[in-house]
């Protein structure tokens, strides 16, 4: 196997410590300020303890949907280039198929060839083929033990594709939450880790659905909640950014942006009672999920493994903003979601305010007003580039590793920079050819010298999805809403994009365009109304 050094910027394994164990943890369709550490009213204690004994960073990027983010964040290549450009359908052009580039490899699979152990507790959603083949599925890309979802968004009670290993399994009897087993797996996969290879390093993926649609959860965790929300969307968006601001994860210059169009004010709403309860369940979600998190550091601590342990968090994309309506149970139905409960009740889809969201026989999402609160104090939402479709938090947490407890870093980076960050900890050397495949080179640039209080320097950054494009380079910041014109933002001085520049400064316009061309070209991005057209024509001709 040829091999060559791909990584940028990062320093290597230190002798002294040697090979970093490495948990990566992927939240679904969380906005930017929905933890505690980060300006939420959301109890999460455990990823407040990680913030409080690592790093948080403030301007961190995911992709902007699901699958996509989950391709770039596990190859180190942006989405289209490991087929990913949309979602799971196959359109049969380069960068659109559905289905992880087999030419690609995952975190897993290069750690393993430096010695590492690899497990995955969660949502894969990268493969079309949910029954097979299996060529995609989490075994055959690198992890020695899997347990979760083969697809995307699911009941927490009853899930469909529920897999372990390669083979698809029934929800087990009895209570079952999804939420809670991807967190008890991935703690049981550390236990054995310990009694099975103690010597070895490990990579553990543990990628939650939670808080994604729908609003599932336990009735004594959406009761913690009650009354928290009743002041309505207007006021927490406005305390939100004060706590924003007390802990520096914003500046000043930023001002808060407006409610949604679309949204009334609170005093205007109607039904507030089922508005609360939405963000109340969406938050006992949120908190149930950092419940486990604290159960998987149980865990690291009682196998003595926590200090040499590198812990990511983040999620993998801004809030969620759809509304589920009625007559989409068909649809949702083709996408693996059950019509009936477990005990036979029919499962009431849509977000009906006559009927309170949580149980296992509701299927509802928190939609466009409490979207707007998750991801304050930015525009936008999941599926746009714009910076509340795209800004994550991200926590690291490594006490072997990280010399500023508590620190914050505020310098622009994105998910390809994740893989480039584990395989320089681990002194993992990504190849130019693996098993007879070419790879396409890496992405990625390291974070690791952050964590010493070192400098990071990314200088351009890229997003496209369904036609919404951005690219960043320094303070500037070209951003379009397909299909709107290109805006242009000093993000330094404006990053919650409310003064556009480019008619005043259009060389930065042509500038920062042709870099985006480019870019686009390179990594198989097709133009959106090219694909829709492509996709009318397939249609029209049966397929």
């Amino acid at each position: 196997m040829e091999i060559t050094r791909q990584i940028r910027g990062g320093a290597g394994a230190d002798s002294d410590r040697g090979q970093p164990n490495i948990i990566l943890i992927l939240n679904d369709d969380m906005g930017f300020s929905d933890l505690g550490c980060y300006g939420g009213e959301i109890a999460t204690p455990n990823l407040d303890r990680l913030a409080a004994g690592g790093l948080r960073f403030s301007q961190f990027y995911n992709t902007a949907r699901c699958c996509p983010s989950r391709a770039s964040l596990l190859t180190g290549l942006y989405p289209h280039q490991a087929d990913i450009g949309h979602m799971m359908d196959d359109d049969g052009v380069d960068g659109y198929t559905g289905d992880l580039n087999t030419d690609t490899l995952t975190i897993a699979e290069v750690l393993g060839e430096a010695g590492y152990r690899a497990y995955m507790s969660g949502k894969w959603h990268l493969t079309r083929h949910v029954d097979g083949p299996k060529h995609n599925w989490p075994c055959q890309r690198g992890f020695d033990a899997f347990f979760g979802i083969i697809t995307g968004a699911c009941s927490y009670y009853h899930p469909s594709t529920l897999t372990r290993d390669n083979e698809r399994i029934d929800t087990p009897p009895g209570e079952f939450f999804l939420t809670d087993a991807i967190s008890d797996e991935a703690a049981d996969q550390l236990r054995r880790h310990a009694e099975t290879h103690p010597n070895t390093p490990f990579f553990q993926y543990v990628a939650y659905t939670a808080p994604h649609w729908p609003l599932h959860a336990h009735p004594e965790d959406i009761e913690r909640y009650r009354g928290r929300f009743d002041r309505g969307w207007d006021t927490l968006r406005a305390e939100r950014l004060e706590r924003l601001l007390e802990m520096g994860l914003i500046h000043p210059n930023w001002r808060l942006t407006p409610r949604d169009p679309s949204q009334p004010a609170w005093q205007e709403a109607e039904h507030k009672g089922w508005q609360a309860a939405r963000m109340q369940t969406y938050a006992a979600q949120t908190e149930r999920m950092d419940r486990g998190i604290g159960r998987i550091l149980e865990a690291l601590e009682e196998t003595g493994q926590l200090e040499r342990t590198l812990i990511l968090f983040l999620a993998d994309n801004g809030g969620c903003a759809e509304e589920i309506r009625a007559d989409r149970a068909g649809w949702l139905a083709v996408q693996n979601a059950h019509t009936e409960t477990r005990g036979g009740r029919k499962v009431q889809f849509g977000n009906d305010p006559e009927v309170r969201p949580g149980g296992e026989d509701t299927y509802q999402s928190y939609g466009v007003p409490w979207a707007n609160v998750s991801n304050t104090p930015f525009r936008e939402y999941k599926h746009w580039v714009h910076e509340g479709g795209i800004a994550t938090p991200l926590i690291a947490h490594w006490p072997q590793g990280i010399r500023e407890p508590g620190g914050l870093r505020h310098e622009p980076a994105q998910l390809p920079d994740i893989m480039a960050t584990c395989l320089d900890l681990a002194g993992a050397d990504y190849p130019t050819d693996y098993r007879g495949r070419t790879i396409p080179p890496h992405e990625g640039h390291s974070l690791a010298p952050m964590f010493e209080g070192g400098t990071f320097s990314r200088e351009v950054l890229y997003w496209e999805h369904e036609g919404n494009r951005a690219v960043r380079k320094g303070r500037w910041k070209l951003v379009n809403k397909y299909p709107g014109d290109w805006e242009l933002y000093d993000i330094d001085l404006d990053r919650t994009e409310l003064n556009d520049l480019s008619a005043d400064h259009p060389e930065v316009v042509e500038e920062l365009e042709a870099l985006y061309q480019a870019w686009a070209g390179r990594c198989s991005v097709m133009p959106w109304e090219e694909l829709l057209a492509l996709r009318e024509a397939r249609g029209r001709r049966g397929r």
